[in-house]
């Protein structure tokens, strides 16, 4: 036998085992739960270095995930709006998501007030109008009118007023359309500078895990479960109202307007919805949305607007149902009696000011603002924030699934949803670490599906 012939026979070298990769949702399931313990065992037995740890732990991860947030929200608005140009009925489809982003935030507004009218949630908290803190800035809609337009182009983003940075990438970004062929180089910088600060961004996302241990853990080693308890009324309707919002009206919104199948979208939007809860920034998320956005079947150059639009207007966790039910808990710790015309307010005031809550983590502008606007005292709004990092987690986690559900119906209404995409989105698309699609294995990848008239 010939030695050609001898290793032909030879049956393959075994592969080497390779150590199974921990799916990044499990990753951040066992942050919360080890957040959880070390938080317990840092209040029980008071062990201060431990508090710190966990302290500063949360809090690099989220400064991190804002130090990105200026640049991030100018370039991705001006990129979204002049990929606009790349999609016809532009106009159409930009009207079609403004509206459908009004429609949902009232939706949930609506469900934030029935909710509070049944139940209470500020009678036998035993606290008082002592115990509120006036916040030092306070929103109203005259600093919110105008302060939309900046004195100079530096302040907005050294001081991160989103709101203002959004202002001066619109316009920067319809200047560039109107200037066609002489703005190409600019359009290219931004992109590629968009692309940059998107990976930057990527690998604090992957830090995630080890920053819900520091989050997770601080909010329980500080707050503990008495404070919890006090506010156990108030913590509960803001997640059972996010929760039938989120596992209620966003369902019934897919299977009735967008006629696909919502388990669908949340096996393709749940690997941002998580980590919107755990980072409690929609900005910050944005990358993520973005990406589960486009494997959901959305043509990329209208994902491209319409989730950077939505991470900085589209609130209906923090601007519609929570504004709502802290201002009802609110009027009753401090006795005043709210009527029709008020509810009609808290209304008016979630639809109009939802995009001064800048996607940012908190919600205190858009409470203030609602506050301001009903009268209500602007103490009110210090009886909430030792509890606001608990709200926040699941406000965000609601924001977030809005903004990438809206333009699954506004693509599936116009006809240019990719149904094959969708039906075969992946649940967990950051457990692969691809260098250009952020997680999105090469063979799943989709082709754009081009705007019809």
């Amino acid at each position: 036998m010939s030695v050609s012939a001898s290793a032909s026979t030879e049956a393959p070298a075994p592969r080497a085992s390779r150590i199974p990769k921990v799916p990044f949702w499990a990753q951040i399931v066992a942050g919360l739960v080890l957040g959880v313990v070390l938080g317990w065992v840092t209040r029980t037995y008071d062990v201060q270095w431990l508090y710190t740890t966990l302290d500063k732990v949360g809090h690099i991860f989220v400064q991190l995930l804002k130090l990105a947030v200026a640049p991030l929200v100018f370039f991705a608005i001006l990129v979204s709006i002049t990929n606009l140009r790349k999609v016809n009925n532009a106009a159409r489809l930009a009207t079609r998501t403004l509206l459908w982003f009004m429609i949902t935030s009232l939706i949930a507004v609506a469900i934030g007030l029935a909710i509070g009218l049944l139940t209470d949630p500020g009678a036998g908290t035993g606290l008082t109008p002592k115990d509120g803190e006036k916040p030092e800035n306070a929103g109203s809609w005259l600093d919110f009118l105008t302060g939309i337009v900046p004195t100079d182009v530096i302040t907005p983003f050294t001081e991160l007023n989103v709101l203002q940075i959004v202002f001066m990438a619109a316009v920067a970004g319809v200047a560039a359309l109107k200037l066609g062929e002489k703005a190409q180089p600019i359009l290219t910088l931004s992109e590629s500078v968009l692309e940059l600060l998107q990976k930057a961004l990527w690998w604090v996302i992957r830090l995630a895990p080890i920053g819900t241990v520091g989050l997770i853990g601080y909010a329980i080693a500080d707050y503990g479960w008495d404070l919890i308890g006090k506010y156990a009324t108030f913590t509960a309707d803001v997640y059972i109202g996010c929760a039938l919002v989120l596992f209620g009206v966003y369902p019934l919104l897919l299977a009735t307007v967008a006629k696909v199948n919502p388990v669908h979208f949340f096996k393709g939007a749940w690997p941002a919805i998580q980590l919107a809860f755990v980072s409690r920034s929609s900005v910050g998320t944005m990358p993520v949305t973005v990406k589960v956005t486009e494997r959901l079947g959305v043509p990329k150059e209208y994902t491209s607007f319409a989730v950077p639009f939505g991470a900085t207007t589209k609130m209906d966790g923090c601007a519609a149902i929570y504004p709502a039910l802290a201002a009802i808990f609110i009027a009753q710790i401090f006795g005043v009696q709210l009527g029709v015309g008020d509810y009609l307010l808290i209304a008016f005031v979630s639809v109009i000011g939802s995009a001064a809550t800048a996607g940012l983590t908190g919600a205190t502008v858009m409470l203030t603002l609602t506050l301001s606007t009903l009268g209500l005292p602007l103490e009110g709004v210090g009886l909430l924030m030792a509890i606001d990092p608990i709200l926040d987690m699941m406000r965000t986690a609601t924001n977030v699934a809005g903004q990438a559900l809206v333009p699954v119906v506004v693509a599936a209404r116009e006809k240019i949803l990719d149904l094959d995409a969708y039906n075969a989105a992946s649940p967990s698309p950051i457990d692969e670490d691809d260098e250009d699609g952020y997680g999105v294995p090469e063979a799943e990848q989709k082709v754009t599906v081009p705007v019809t008239a």
